[in-house]
């Protein structure tokens, strides 16, 4: 009993050390990632706080930190009174309306018909996707050449046509930002053609034969069973269209400088000129905020009708 009573006593008394060797483990995997953390920290998440600070303040860039002065609300409010932020506004919504559904029905419709042919289909993926992988500003310089008004090569087709007063193109207030669309389209047309196909190699070629035996043609099969089975790969290219259509500046910045006469100036573009032309960094953080909340409204609206529709 003495014994007994003993060993219960020192176990009592036993006190489990604090670094276990599942502690220990566990110290060892967020040492290995804290610097990952760290740099999430000070590169994502501090500026980030730091600009939705800016937005309520005045800030000349020029004048230093000491420079900063709080003005609350003041900024949000100039927004319904800039002409500027209006214009860039529209201009950006006109280029996501054209832009999204342009260069993803182009895709889809190009992306069928290389997988449905028999031969060359890597050729005609390769050749697709060569833009893409151009960098924006060689694009920018070539498609500046060819839309020349006078000595561009479409204009001189054109004329050759018959067209007495081709468009001006970039340099009219009526087509810049329409030639603008029409480089961008170009360009990413090849990226969501490779999506499109790498998503048509997951539909099940017994749907189109079961079609085909109940006499249903080709234009059916595309509608019925290819456009429904693409639904998520078409979501997630609508998703990244939005959101490339309201970051789209490189193109803005080399052809146009967002002109004619603001013709061209889209929201990104507007914020580098307050910011680093202006050196205005409180108006230009308030305007990145309300990108990012107009971004945010469009990809959520976007994602309920996915998820209604799909």
């Amino acid at each position: 009993m003495g014994k007994d009573t003993r060993k219960s006593n020192e176990k009592a008394n036993y006190k489990k050390p604090f670094w276990t060797t599942s502690r220990k483990d566990m110290l060892s995997g967020y040492l290995f990632i804290a610097p990952e953390f760290i740099g999430i920290a000070l590169l994502g998440i501090f500026p980030l706080l730091f600009s939705l600070y800016l937005s309520f303040t005045e800030w000349n860039l020029v004048g230093g930190i000491d420079a900063i002065n709080f003005i609350g609300l003041d900024n949000f409010k100039y927004l319904f009174e800039d002409g500027v932020f209006h214009k860039s506004l529209i201009n950006n919504l006109i280029f996501s309306v054209v832009y999204v559904p342009f260069s993803i029905g182009i895709a889809l419709v190009i992306a069928y018909f290389i997988s449905s042919a028999v031969y060359f289909k890597d050729f005609f993926k390769v050749a697709f996707f060569i833009p893409y992988i151009s960098t924006m500003v060689a694009v920018a310089a070539v498609f500046s050449v060819l839309f020349h008004p006078s000595l561009g090569v479409i204009n001189n087709v054109l004329m050759s046509l018959g067209v007495e007063n081709p468009p001006g193109w970039l340099g009219s207030t009526n087509t810049a930002l329409w030639a603008v669309i029409i480089i961008a389209v170009w360009h990413v047309v090849g990226y969501n053609v490779v999506i499109y196909i790498a998503g048509l190699t997951g539909v099940s070629k017994e749907l189109y034969e079961a079609a085909q035996i109940d006499g249903a043609n080709k234009f059916k099969q595309f509608i019925h069973i290819t456009m429904p089975m693409l639904g998520p790969t078409t979501f997630f290219l609508v998703i990244t269209s939005i959101v490339n259509s309201f970051k789209v500046f490189d193109l803005i910045a080399f052809l146009t400088e967002g002109g004619p006469n603001n013709a061209t100036n889209v929201l990104v573009y507007y914020i580098y000129e307050e910011g680093f032309q202006n050196f205005r960094m409180g108006y230009a953080s308030a305007l990145s905020w309300v990108l990012f909340i107009i971004v945010a409204i469009i990809t959520l609206a976007t994602g309920r009708a996915q998820k209604s529709n799909f």
